[in-house]
């Protein structure tokens, strides 16, 4: 990688902003699903910051799993054809899920996602996602809990990338100049 240049994207949401809003997220979904059977699914990769922070602040039991889904193939925009590329492996039927991602963009990821998992006969299914993007939106879904609403941007940090990179990144950017 010879002529590899990173850019360094332009600072969007800080790092202790997202560290004080996962930490109330957490607190919310524990009041909510108090003494209820509660699985977790984290749609890799993206979220895998978000999920790691958002589950130290969840006080109540639940199980977690993992799927991994795309529709981003490379570029800086959805290619429309969402792929699953790994399945949850627990038992969802009579469970509470929530199904936890980095980013509610179109909404055609997560609303393949739903669909899929509503044949395993949850008992409620709930979207958490750390940023959500609604002027995207092309499908009728949309987050019962979200960190941050942010505007049409190409967003990168904290479990996001560009081509695998940036995910390190302590906050939520954006590239280029706009």
């Amino acid at each position: 990688m010879d002529n590899f240049e990173i850019e360094t994207p332009r600072q969007l949401v800080g790092k202790e902003k997202i560290a004080e809003r996962i930490e109330e997220l957490g607190k919310q979904i524990t009041s909510d699903y108090k003494g209820r059977d509660l699985t977790i699914v984290c749609i890799m990769k993206g979220c895998i910051p978000f999920v790691a922070d958002l589950m130290r602040h969840i006080d109540i039991p639940f199980k977690i799993d993992t799927i991994q889904a795309t529709s981003y193939h490379g570029g800086t925009e959805t290619s429309g054809t969402v792929i699953i590329l790994q399945d949850s492996t627990i038992d969802i039927k009579d469970q509470y899920v929530i199904l936890v991602d980095d980013i509610l963009d179109t909404g055609k990821t997560m609303m393949k996602i739903i669909e899929q998992f509503r044949g395993k006969k949850p008992k409620d299914i709930k979207i958490c996602v750390l940023l959500d993007k609604p002027s995207r939106r092309t499908e009728a879904v949309q987050a019962d809990y979200y960190g941050f609403q942010i505007p049409n941007k190409f967003v990168v940090g904290y479990g996001l990338d560009y081509n695998e990179y940036y995910r390190n990144l302590p906050y939520i950017g954006v590239l280029g100049s706009d």
